[in-house]
């Protein structure tokens, strides 16, 4: 007796979800069949595709522009144009500056480059990693970051690599590189 008392719960439960789904997408309500006839659909519906901050809802949608199979207009200051969700100046840029060190991760739409520990040959007991990234579509000064790792070789053997600290200005320096080859690769990609 219970399990009938049970199931019949689920199934009253059920067909409510399912009569509040189906009411969902039932057809327009009686005043916007009346603004429709009058002659306003069209102003209606730019208003319901208005979003917030007067940006039309189907921008970002798989079938607004630019979605499935259209495309948006370029825009300038967005880069080459190589589907890339950040700068591809200074996505380009990035990679060409730290080209000596091995990738870990490189992740376009985030805008994130993670390389591996590099050692130098200079200076075996120290290596490096290096982060960057890429926080704008512009190309701009401020629109790249990047952190730098430092570990040396501790302990008896040599064998334990232990945090060290970092010259700050490294970061600024390699921020500065990466802004200067990707004004150079904006130059030569404009020409």
């Amino acid at each position: 007796m219970a399990d009938f008392r049970i199931s019949t719960l689920a199934v009253v439960v059920s067909a409510g979800f399912l009569a509040l789904g189906l009411s969902a997408c039932g057809g327009n309500n009686v005043q916007e069949n009346e603004q429709a006839r009058a002659g306003t659909k069209g102003d209606m519906r730019r208003q319901i595709n208005q979003g917030l901050g007067g940006r039309n809802r189907e921008d970002g949608t798989l079938f607004g522009p630019g979605g499935l199979f259209g495309s948006k207009p370029k825009d300038p200051n967005e880069g080459a144009g190589t589907g890339v969700a950040v700068n591809a100046y200074l996505w380009r840029a990035s990679l060409d500056t730290i080209n000596f060190i091995p990738l870990v991760s490189a992740d376009p739409f985030g805008g994130v480059i993670i390389t591996d520990w590099y050692t130098p040959a200079e200076t075996p007991n120290e290596r490096m990693k290096v982060q960057v990234t890429i926080l704008d579509r512009e190309l701009r000064a401020d629109g790249v970051r990047v952190s730098v790792f430092k570990q040396t070789t501790g302990g008896r053997n040599g064998s334990t690599w232990v945090d060290a600290q970092v010259d700050p200005r490294t970061n600024i320096d390699i921020e500065n590189a990466i802004l200067t080859r990707a004004r150079q690769l904006r130059i030569a990609g404009g020409a």
